[in-house]
């Protein structure tokens, strides 16, 4: 079994099923979990010692997300070694929704803000403006990071999401989930552009889920050329839409049992979401 573990990326909550792509509805989170007795006995079963869990989102129906946060913060409230992320949308139609979502910030165990691109909104669109100001601004106002997915092509890139890192990563903590998503994302962030925006000091951070095979031996290797950055890498498992035991053993295939080790899996955890 693996050492015990800090995730800095796990769902909560079941979503309707969806007929994705056209197809017939399907479920294919298959280890999505409804009850927090669920959830911890997973956490529990992976000697997870501290995670950040955030509501389960990926159907394209505003309110399935949103009607999770209150799950999320219960999770965190019931059990000190959670913290949890509200969903907020970027979406201008879904603004009343992240208005009363924004509300929770202050909740005892909220230590972030979650929101990403796939349905709908844009980085650089005027209209997801207003609501990407007031996540921002509300992360600001509470000491919250804004965690923010990212995954190759349109709204989700990494192209896209970095003007996030460029307007407001001098104010507020970022957590760039999947190290830039899939191979173009792994290659410019690793490539370059994540040393560049922390030696401009934003607060940006990121985790390997979901990373191409090479990118975190890659990572590990131009940390210790470049003397900097192993302050902002976290370990995340994505579940249930990624696997606890497979994220793991790409990690420690990079990091061995070194003190890099120690930081990636559990330290940067423990000063980026405490």
């Amino acid at each position: 079994m693996a050492p015990t573990t800090s995730d800095a990326h796990r769902h909560i909550g079941v979503l309707p099923a969806y007929p994705f792509y056209g197809g017939p509805a399907i479920s294919p989170d298959t280890t999505a979990r409804a009850t927090i007795a669920e959830f911890m006995a997973d956490v529990d079963a992976e000697q997870t010692d501290r995670a950040l869990v955030l509501p389960n989102y990926g159907v394209p129906v505003a309110s399935a997300a949103f009607d999770l946060n209150p799950l999320a913060i219960e999770a965190a409230q019931q059990n000190e070694r959670i913290v949890c992320g509200l969903w907020v949308s970027p979406r201008p139609q879904d603004i009343l929704l992240t208005e009363n979502a924004l509300k929770l910030a202050g909740e005892q165990g909220v230590r972030a803000l979650k929101t990403s691109f796939l349905l709908g909104g844009s980085a650089t669109d005027e209209a997801s403006v207003p609501a990407l100001d007031r996540i921002f601004q509300t992360a600001k106002d509470h000491d919250l990071v804004v965690h923010v997915h990212t995954s190759p092509g349109g709204a989700s890139d990494i192209d896209q999401v970095g003007t996030l890192v460029e307007k407001y990563g001098d104010d507020v903590k970022i957590h760039l989930v999947h190290l830039g998503g899939g191979m173009s994302g792994n290659m410019k962030l690793i490539g370059g552009r994540l040393f560049d925006w922390i030696a401009a000091g934003k607060k940006v951070y990121t985790d390997t889920s979901w990373t191409i095979g090479f990118a975190p031996r890659w990572l590990v290797q131009e940390i210790e050329r470049r003397g900097f950055g192993e302050d902002r890498i976290l370990f995340a498992s994505d579940s249930p839409w990624g696997d606890h035991e497979g994220e793991y053993a790409r990690m420690h295939a990079a990091v061995k049992d070194t003190e890099l080790a120690d930081l990636f899996l559990r330290e940067n955890f423990a000063r980026l979401y405490s």
